[in-house]
């Protein structure tokens, strides 16, 4: 009974984490620390496998977010040209390096855009509308590198960095569903090469974090922007605060 209450409280707490990826693009940093603490699953094996269930998470919900219009295809294909090269090195490292370091950075990043969006919610009247193609590439691998390491999918760098530049927010959420796509192939890639895979674990995990994100895409697309940008940057707080209690801890 005790084994069986386990198994259902964890695929509960994935179906969570896919809520959140489908309403605002952040979720996915929790979903190691899930496997690894609920799940026993090593923590390396359990990065790997959340990289390659992204790349299913992230079909679907770009497919969502594009049938409601909330997709920069152009801002995407300049993201996806630096994330990939980015994500495959990330693979590289994950395999060599602790990721203690990256991810006091990212934490760190995380709280100060979750800050900047409170501070600056109504600093400007129109969001800005694009980015130049090489500033992009650039985002795109640092995210693609930061999100393999750290086994969080791509939006959790994506957000916070295009939240502080003031993108509208839907569509930030919408290419963080996409990005997670070719930064969970080239990920795979690098983890097939350098490292292992649970495959049927990343199968279960596409599975409910998919019916969890149809369902977040749902909420997000009916709050009006200024909650929504709100919501995100709370989460965005809160995420970044949680990381970096679990480097102290775990320090």
């Amino acid at each position: 009974m005790a084994t069986a209450l386990g198994v259902l409280g964890l695929a509960l707490a994935v179906l969570c984490v896919g809520v959140l990826i489908g309403a605002t693009g952040i979720g996915g940093v929790l979903l190691v620390p899930i496997l690894a603490y609920l799940g026993n699953v090593p923590v390396h094996l359990a990065i790997a496998s959340c990289n390659f269930s992204y790349l299913f998470t992230g079909l679907v919900g770009a497919a969502l977010y594009a049938r409601k219009g909330s997709i920069s295809w152009g801002m995407c294909l300049w993201l996806s040209v630096g994330a990939m090269p980015g994500a495959y090195f990330g693979a590289f490292a994950l395999a060599q390096l602790p990721a203690f370091a990256l991810e006091a950075i990212i934490a760190l990043l995380i709280v100060f855009s979750g800050i900047n969006a409170i501070v600056r919610a109504r600093g400007r009247a129109a969001p800005r509308a694009t980015l130049a193609p090489a500033f992009l590439v650039g985002i795109g691998a640092v995210v693609g590198a930061g999100s393999a390491v750290s086994g969080t999918g791509g939006p959790l760098v994506l957000v916070p960095i295009l939240v502080w530049l003031e993108l509208p927010v839907l569509v930030v959420i919408g290419l963080g569903q996409i990005i997670m796509v070719p930064i969970a192939l080239l990920a795979t890639a690098g983890n097939l090469i350098h490292g292992r895979i649970d495959f049927v674990l990343g199968g279960i995990l596409a599975a409910i974090m998919t019916i969890g994100a149809i369902g977040g895409a749902e909420i997000s697309h009916r709050l009006p922007a200024d909650l929504l940008k709100r919501a995100v940057a709370v989460i965005l707080i809160g995420v970044g605060a949680l990381i970096l209690a679990r480097l102290g801890f775990g320090a």
